[in-house]
């Protein structure tokens, strides 16, 4: 393990830079520090879904994505550091397919709510899209290698799923959209 932090400030960002995990300095308002800070935020959202009452495989789940999660923050805080594969990506289809499996067909959309892990599951997988965004945006002006994107586009949709199935667990169900709510 790296040194250890015995000192939270150190002054070095007052100037608006802050420093990659190589040793470079950037603008805090980069495309680099951008990406990696809304992974964290998808990071610290999926910790709200695990402050609530979840079932221990979707806890155990969710504990592994934040791993993941912390892995790729460090991959993108690093040019040319690898520490998302394809394995990982693989090991999160599986997931999905397995709670998607007991699931009823969609036939509407489903707004977020249904319970406080439900809703919180929804804000995970809103924050999970913007962090993907955010990757590409960057991969326009420096090297991301596909591995980091393809992991967030399917994380959001396992935490999608997720909050179908937190959803129904809870008892609230889920909040289908109404398009017909406006005729009179």
């Amino acid at each position: 393990m790296g040194n250890r932090l015995t000192k939270i400030y150190t002054k070095t960002g007052d100037d608006g830079s802050t420093g990659l995990g190589d040793g470079s300095r950037v603008s805090k308002d980069s495309a680099r520090v951008t990406a990696y800070g809304t992974v964290d935020e998808a990071n610290s959202a999926i910790g709200l879904i695990l402050a609530c009452d979840v079932p221990q495989e979707v806890r155990d789940l969710l504990v592994s994505v934040q791993h993941h999660l912390f892995d790729l923050g460090g991959e993108l805080c690093i040019p040319g550091h690898a520490a998302i594969f394809d394995a990982d990506i693989d090991h999160l289809e599986r997931q999905l397919d397995a709670f998607n499996a007991d699931l009823p067909a969609l036939k509407d959309f489903i707004l977020p709510g249904g319970g406080m892990a439900a809703s919180h599951c929804h804000l995970a997988r809103t924050i999970s899209r913007r962090a993907e965004r955010e990757v590409v945006t960057l991969s326009h002006h420096d090297a991301v290698r596909p591995e980091a994107i393809r992991y967030l586009n399917r994380l959001s949709d396992l935490l999608f799923v997720l909050a179908r199935v937190l959803a129904r667990a809870s008892g609230h169900g889920e909040v289908l959209w109404r398009h017909d709510r406006r005729k009179s």
